[in-house]
């Protein structure tokens, strides 16, 4: 027997489970965030179920098929291909009500749908229950009860899904609306063709729209349903289809036609939710503080500092361990090319370059993996949604919507995914706004700097030097988006549309997933931009015009760092190492470290013998506490590394966009350095 292949599509809203859902079928590494906007891309998976191959497609999040954001157009362009034989509706039990929306939206659309209620045993906490046998009854739809964290439900899903994937006849709807069927004037009965039926008044008009398009687009799939979008005023459908009407119609019944949805829903929730107000929520009392409007940004900034604490304090103690490590493979690697008789030169480039650049960077694996941890745990339990949510009144004064904050969050981690998160902004001025500051934020590439210079110079005050920065990011952003604000003649108005799901525990699995991703991205950029970048500067530090040479201030390097230290000078970072490792830098911002190793030929620089070795050679050029703070401030601001103008070209589409980016943080990172030492100058 052949294998037939099904083609399913995920759909579902925000931090509904839909993601879990989806790796549960293929076993996907994907990240699993607990806030909108991660999903910005259909991601396709496949598997096999009994004689059918199933090809799965992850939607981005989306609460309506209106395409007001990215997230919808994707998901809407994608389900109206006609490439889909089922959509799978993910829905988050706990939270029906909101839910539901989008899901009578799908089934408006004429293609068989599947309801997946996930989360069911957040309804059983919450002592309610849901009537699974009237519910598929009001919508004419499968709904399956499913639990994508316990993996239960899913062959039961599949099973609807194939023998859902080829009906043809419509699901007998049972509203009970006795009374209002009696009254309507429809020579049709419409209350037994579909589970959303509006007023007379709004049936009539999309009635005669139908027929107007049957007459001139006879192939067109579902004819009511574009009726509705044109009566409801969807400028993509009325561009794709004009259609002549009288001229009194009038299609701007888009808030009739939300306010009947939700007066349907309304009465669904009513016959099929029981104990809906048993009992409160924990959410909700958690919320009190959490997202209270005084406590709200406190609390998120206490948060972050935990985090970073953890970070700081445990990572090192674990970093210490990795530097006798990285000691030892460095002592046993010299002393075996050495004994094997192998070239000086030979031996500094494997010694000197690669094993102390990349051995250097892989110290802070320790640090980078509790990040990562902090931040998954944040993010699977439901607390990031909050942070937007809490940032709205705040991002709103400076121009930005809430779920702007999304990206910059996502910056703590790393600027490549915050920039394709601002895909999730509605329109290209509040994306080009959100890309421009979003690199301000400190990612944990950023993080080595800031750990090995505060070590040095900042003793028991170190974590709160490092820490620091990522406050002095976050406010340089806010500010920036607020000066840009003031000069922008079209000023918008923001109202933030956010799901704050059910605090959970987080899932092992998401967070293993999610690490892993982070820190095997890490190492990939350790073997691979970090190896490179380690080769590059060793060449430019021991060859010079008269060729190999044990003289590093006859170097290339030492001659191009020269070349423009005067203008570092006024910034307390007036040396050419300095100057050299930032330049390093922007290919990634882990190689400044990694070039202090090199430039200042200290084997394993992140020990505590090798942090006392370089402490002492910058002592001895001057270089104290104010410009090592000086050299964190400037790291911070300063041009963003390739991958992530890379990825501001990308999504934004413009060369001369990207050329601003880097003109802009590079004026941005020398003027704020500059007062920071010339005032510091003055008190210390």
């Amino acid at each position: 027997m052949n294998n037939k292949q099904v083609q399913v599509g995920f759909m579902g809203n925000p931090n509904c489970g839909k993601t879990t859902l989806f790796n549960a079928y293929t076993g996907a590494n994907l990240k699993v965030a607990n806030w909108p906007g991660v999903t910005v891309e259909k991601v396709e998976g496949s598997f096999k179920y009994k004689d059918y191959n199933m090809k799965l497609v992850d939607l981005p999040g989306t609460y309506s098929l209106t395409s007001y954001t990215m997230e919808e157009q994707v998901s809407r362009e994608y389900v109206m291909s006609g490439g889909v034989d089922v959509i799978i509706d993910v829905a988050d039990a706990s939270a029906l009500e909101r839910n539901l929306y989008l899901t009578l939206q799908l089934i408006e659309l004429g293609r068989p749908v599947v309801l997946a209620l996930n989360m069911m045993d957040i309804v059983e906490k919450r002592g309610m229950e849901i009537d699974l046998h009237r519910l598929p009854e009001m919508l004419g739809i499968p709904v399956i009860p499913v639990s994508a964290r316990k993996k239960k439900g899913l062959d039961i899903l599949m099973h609807a899904v194939v023998h859902h994937k080829d009906r043809e006849e419509i699901t007998p709807v049972i509203h009970h609306h006795v009374e209002r069927e009696l009254e309507s004037r429809h020579a049709h009965d419409h209350h037994k063709e579909f589970a959303m039926v509006y007023s007379d008044e709004i049936e009539d008009k999309i009635d005669i729209i139908k027929e107007k398009l049957k007459v001139k687009y006879p192939e067109m799939y579902n004819h009511r349903w574009h009726a509705i979008k044109i009566l409801e005023g969807d400028r993509a459908v009325t561009d794709q289809y004009p259609v002549e009407l009288p001229e009194d119609f009038k299609c701007d019944y888009e808030k009739e036609i939300i306010n009947e949805k939700y007066n349907f829903i309304d009465e669904i929730i009513s016959e099929v939710l029981v104990n809906k107000d048993k009992k409160e929520a924990s959410t909700d009392r958690v919320d009190r503080i959490l997202t209270n409007r005084w406590l709200g940004f406190p609390v998120f900034l206490g948060i972050m500092a935990l985090v970073f604490l953890l970070t700081f304090t445990l990572g090192d103690w674990l970093k210490d361990y990795m530097s006798l490590f990285i000691s030892w493979v460095s002592e046993s690697v010299q002393a075996g090319m050495t004994g094997a008789g192998v070239n000086a030169a030979v031996v500094s480039l494997v010694v000197d370059g690669i094993i102390s650049g990349v051995g250097g960077i892989l110290t802070f694996l320790p640090n980078i993996f509790i990040l990562f941890l902090a931040l998954a745990f944040l993010e699977d339990s439901g607390y990031m949604s909050r942070a937007a949510y809490v940032m709205d009144g705040i991002m709103g004064k400076v121009g930005l919507s809430g779920r702007a904050f999304i990206p910059m969050i996502l910056g703590f981690g790393c600027s490549v995914p915050a920039i394709m998160a601002s895909r999730a902004l509605e329109n290209r001025r509040d994306r080009l706004k959100t890309m421009l500051v979003t690199p301000l934020m400190s990612c944990s590439a950023r993080l080595p700097i800031y750990v090995l210079f505060s070590q040095m110079f900042f003793g028991e005050h170190a974590m709160i030097a490092a820490y620091s920065m990522y406050v002095i990011g976050l406010l340089m952003a806010i500010l920036v988006a607020f000066i840009i604000h003031l000069f922008d003649k079209r000023k918008a108005e923001f109202n933030l549309l956010i799901e704050l799901p059910e605090y959970k525990a987080p899932s092992a699995r998401t967070i293993a997933i999610y690490v892993w991703e982070k820190v095997k991205d890490y190492l990939t950029k350790a073997g691979t931009t970090i190896f490179i970048a380690s080769i590059v500067m060793w060449f430019l530090l021991n060859f010079g015009a008269g060729g190999y040479t044990s003289d590093i201030t006859q170097s290339f390097g030492s001659a191009v760092g020269r070349v423009i230290v005067p203008l570092f000078q006024p910034l307390g970072l007036g040396y050419w190492q300095i100057v050299v490792a930032l330049i390093a830098g922007v290919s990634a911002k882990e190689v400044v470290v990694s070039s202090c190793s090199v430039l200042f030929g200290i084997g394993n620089v992140t020990s505590q013998a090798g942090m006392m070795n370089l402490s002492t050679a910058l002592g001895g050029m001057g270089f104290g506490t104010l410009n090592a703070y000086c050299m964190m401030i400037f790291c911070l601001l300063y041009i963003p590394c390739i991958a992530t103008l890379a990825t501001i070209k990308r999504e934004s589409g413009s060369w001369k966009f990207t050329g601003v980016c880097v003109a802009f943080q590079l004026l941005l990172a020398w003027f704020v350095t500059f007062l920071v030492y010339q005032i510091g100058g003055v008190f210390l």
